[in-house]
C-alpha cells in the first residue's frame, strides 16, 4: 500500500470533527423525537399491497421506472436499449422507443406526458417528444443534451421546457429543452450525483450523492447549495420529497432509509427493516405521508408507518434487485423495476 498523505490525514481529521460538531449542535436543538412527539396519534393501518399489473416486455434488466403526471402511463428504460411506454389501466404498451445506447440508467416522464428523458453511460441526455413520431412509428428525439464527462444518473422534468439532471461527474444542470441552452449548472457534491427529487412547488429540489450527502437546491436563486444533510454512512441511492414539501425521506447502501426535517435541518427519525441484510436502492412516500415504502436489494419493498418509525410490511414477488420506485401523484399506485426484468403495479 502506498504511504498514508499526511497533508490528506490532517484535512480528514478536520473534515470528521466538523461533522462531529455539526451533529452534536443538531442533538443539542433536538428536544423531542418524533417517535415521542407523536405518542398521541394512531398507529396507522397494516396494509398488504398486491401486483395488480406485471408489466413483461423488456429482456433484460430493468433499471428504471417512472409515473406521468395522469397516474395511468409510466415509462421502462432497461439494459435491453429500449424504453417502453405502458397504460396501466390496460397493461398494454403504447410505445417502445428504441435508444443509442442500451445503458440506461435513467427515464423520466414529464408532467403533461408529452416528452420522456433518459441516459446513462452514453453520458448524454436523449429527450423524446411522444406526440411525434418517425417512419417506423418511434417516438422522434425532441433534443439532445451534451455537456457530461461522466454517466447520466438522473433527471426530473420541470415543465415541458425544463429539464433538470444529475450525473456522475458530480454536476446538477438546469436545461431549456426548446432552446437545448443549460440554463444553470450547479457544482456542490464530491462524488456521482445519483439520485434526485422535485418539490411539490417545482421551486426547489434535492439531489443525493455517493459522498454520503444530500444537499437542498432552490431554482429561484441558483447560486449555490442551500442546505446540506448528512447522516447516512453510504452511498444515498435515493430522495423522495414528502407531499407537505417541508421534509424528505432518503434511501442509502447503508441498509437504511431516513427522514429529514428542512426546517430544523437534520434528521428526524431512521427505519430500519426486521433484518437489515441488504442496502436500499430507492424510496417512495405514499400521497398522504404517512408510509414510506424503500426497494431494497433483498427484492422487497419495505413499508413504514412514517409517524411511528413501525415496519408495517413487504410488497414481495420480484425474483431479483428492486431498482426503482414510482408512486402515482394520484397515490393509488405504485410501480416497481428489478433485475428480473419487470415491471409491477402495486395496488390495494
Amino acid at each position: 500500500m502506498p504511504p498514508k498523505d499526511a497533508e490528506l490525514e490532517v484535512l480528514k481529521k478536520e473534515l470528521n470533527d466538523s461533522i462531529a460538531k455539526i451533529r452534536e449542535a443538531q442533538k443539542a436543538k433536538a428536544d423531542v423525537t418524533l417517535e415521542s412527539a407523536c405518542s398521541g396519534v394512531e398507529p396507522a393501518p397494516k396494509i398488504k399491497l398486491v401486483c395488480k399489473r406485471l408489466l413483461k416486455g423488456h429482456i433484460n434488466k430493468v433499471n428504471c421506472v417512472h409515473f406521468s403526471g395522469d397516474s395511468r402511463h409510466l415509462v421502462s428504460g432497461s439494459l435491453d436499449g429500449k424504453l417502453i411506454i405502458w397504460d396501466i389501466y390496460t397493461g398494454n404498451k403504447t410505445q417502445i422507443i428504441p435508444l443509442m445506447s442500451a445503458w440506461v440508467m435513467s427515464c423520466t416522464l414529464s408532467k403533461t406526458g408529452n416528452f420522456v428523458a433518459s441516459g446513462g453511460m452514453d453520458n448524454q441526455c436523449t429527450v423524446h417528444d411522444l406526440n411525434n413520431r418517425d417512419n417506423t412509428g418511434a417516438a422522434k428525439i425532441a433534443r439532445e443534451l451534451m455537456g457530461y464527462e461522466g454517466f447520466l444518473s438522473c433527471s426530473r422534468f420541470i415543465d415541458d421546457e425544463n429539464l433538470l439532471t444529475g450525473s456522475g461527474d458530480m454536476k446538477v444542470i438546469h436545461w431549456n429543452i426548446t432552446t437545448g441552452d443549460k440554463v444553470h449548472e450547479w457544482f456542490g457534491h464530491s462524488g456521482d450525483v445519483a439520485t434526485m427529487s422535485l418539490a411539490p412547488d417545482c421551486n426547489t429540489f434535492l439531489t443525493g450523492s455517493v459522498d454520503r450527502t444530500i444537499k437542498l437546491w432552490d431554482l429561484r436563486d441558483p447560486k449555490d447549495c442551500k442546505q446540506t444533510f448528512w447522516g447516512h454512512n453510504s452511498d444515498v441511492n435515493s430522495v423522495c420529497f414528502h407531499p407537505s414539501g417541508t421534509c424528505f425521506a432518503s434511501a442509502s447502501e447503508d441498509k437504511t432509509s431516513r427522514l429529514w426535517d428542512i426546517r430544523s435541518d437534520q434528521q428526524v427519525a431512521e427505519y430500519k427493516p426486521p433484518t437489515a441484510n441488504s442496502g436500499f436502492t430507492c424510496c417512495g412516500l405514499s400521497k398522504s405521508g404517512r408510509y414510506l415504502f424503500s426497494g431494497s436489494d433483498d427484492n422487497q419493498v419495505h413499508i413504514w408507518d412514517v409517524l411511528k418509525t413501525t415496519h408495517v410490511g413487504t410488497m414481495q414477488g420480484h425474483e431479483n434487485r428492486i431498482t426503482s420506485l414510482s408512486v402515482a401523484d394520484a397515490g393509488y399506485g405504485i410501480a416497481t423495476s428489478s433485475w428480473d426484468m419487470n415491471v409491477r403495479v402495486w395496488g390495494i
